[in-house]
């Protein structure tokens, strides 16, 4: 019987897929790649930043479970970590501050896996997982061979890397992280993140005080997965927020200078503007009453109707403001137009 990607899904959608590979080493990676041969290969982790259409996917789809955990400590210089794509991305933060090292609080409750982090160059409160990855070691689909990335190499920016621009062909096995010691982070920089903790904006923060205050956040925006809360039934932000000139940017709504003459504003700001609503259904997908950004499967929705509910709300910001959303999720056999 051909296995139901919903099964495999935080959006808990997706049809079957025509080969289902489950890979627990970098060997087992590599042989599934290659057992492949020319068919589409999908490469899934804990399926947290994807939708896939109903139809399913029509190739081999690996799920990535290798969780390598190998560290140089250093007294001084802190720690040189490897980690196994598969690798649950929270767990990892967590067992980093448990040991001592500072760096990744304000990532702390972002779902997935290690292998993704990377590709998405995944961020909130203020930072980026691109401060803090050294190497990225990847298998080359076009030249069948290994390569690994330098922080340069992996070509990052706001939500993008070459990983992302070449989809499908470097498939990630393993990321070297750098991490200091420490038991507060550096200034932090995020209002939202300040006033949790109780300090102004600029102020350093205890480390693990740090990663209450960000889980307790997202769990108050319902981006923290929950079995027994179908509000949580998501794929997270479902669009990033809009890089543009000032000058398309609507009064009132949120900017912020990004260096080289565009501003970055907020999507959420835009989505409640354009008039969605936390609630607002379509069939049986909802936006999330927490947050306006995530679309939840609310009622045994369908990849369709979580499709159309982001388009409803593509449609609201572009005819208001002339932005065009773009999606954060990964989408498989389907388009937004």
């Amino acid at each position: 019987m051909a296995e139901e990607l919903k099964d495999h899904t935080t959006l808990r959608v997706g049809g079957p897929a025509q080969n289902f590979v489950r890979a627990s080493d970098e060997s087992e990676i590599i042989a599934a790649i290659e057992a492949a041969g020319d068919q589409p290969v999908l490469i899934l982790g804990s399926g947290s930043n994807v939708l896939i259409s109903d139809t399913g996917f029509p190739g081999t789809v690996i799920q990535i479970a290798n969780n390598k955990v190998a560290a140089e400590v250093d007294a001084c210089s802190g720690a040189t970590l490897n980690i196994g794509a598969g690798e649950n991305w929270d767990d990892f933060v967590a067992t980093t501050i448990e040991r001592g090292w500072a760096g990744l609080e304000t990532l702390s409750g972002i779902p997935g896996t290690v292998g993704a982090a990377p590709i998405q160059n995944i961020g909130a409160y203020g930072h980026e997982v691109s401060e803090f990855v050294m190497r990225v070691r990847t298998y080359d689909r076009q030249a069948k061979a290994l390569k690994t990335f330098t922080n340069e190499e992996c070509q990052f920016s706001y939500r993008d890397s070459v990983f992302k621009k070449n989809p499908g062909r470097f498939v990630v096995l393993e990321v070297q992280f750098n991490l200091r010691r420490g038991e507060m982070t550096t200034p932090i920089t995020y209002a939202e993140l300040a006033a949790e903790l109780g300090i102004e904006v600029g102020q350093k923060a205890d480390v693990i005080k740090t990663r209450e205050a960000v889980l307790k956040i997202r769990g108050r925006k319902g981006m923290l997965l929950n079995p027994n809360d179908k509000d949580t039934f998501s794929a997270g932000s479902f669009f990033t927020n809009p890089i543009v000139a000032e000058n398309l940017i609507p009064e009132g709504a949120p900017k912020y200078p990004q260096g080289d003459g565009t501003f970055k504003t907020s999507a959420a700001w835009l989505i409640e503007q354009s008039g969605i609503c936390k609630g607002q259904k379509l069939n049986g997908a909802a936006i999330s009453g927490k947050h306006v950004l995530a679309i939840t499967n609310a009622d045994n929705a369908k990849a369709s109707d979580i499709a159309a509910l982001a388009m409803e709300v593509k449609d609201a910001v572009k005819m208001k403001y002339g932005i065009d959303l773009i999606p954060e999720v990964n989408l498989v056999g389907i388009s937004l137009r």
